[in-house]
């Protein structure tokens, strides 16, 4: 029951951070998706303690806003210069 809990949990929260574009937006989002997904998945793996638990929501919160900052669409679209190479605007 706590496996379908988590599953359900996971992925609401991916569906809730669809729609963000700006860096701080996809770095909260993603630090909500990893550190839940990280509580769950240390969870599992320390068979339900505390310390196993906080660890991994953790280390998947840091991981989870650094690549929502880094994966963030420009906000005003990019374009390419003379050599091809893509720049935001």
């Amino acid at each position: 029951m706590k496996k379908i809990i988590a599953a359900s949990l996971a992925g609401a929260l991916a569906l809730s951070v669809g729609g963000c574009y700006s860096p701080g937006d996809r770095a909260a989002g993603g630090a909500l998706l990893g550190g839940a997904t990280g509580a769950a998945i240390g969870a599992a793996a320390s068979g339900g303690r505390a310390g196993g638990t906080l660890a991994g929501a953790a280390i998947g919160a840091a991981g989870g806003a650094i690549l929502g900052a880094a994966t963030a669409p420009c906000p005003h679209g990019t374009y390419r210069d003379y050599y091809g190479n893509v720049y935001c605007r």
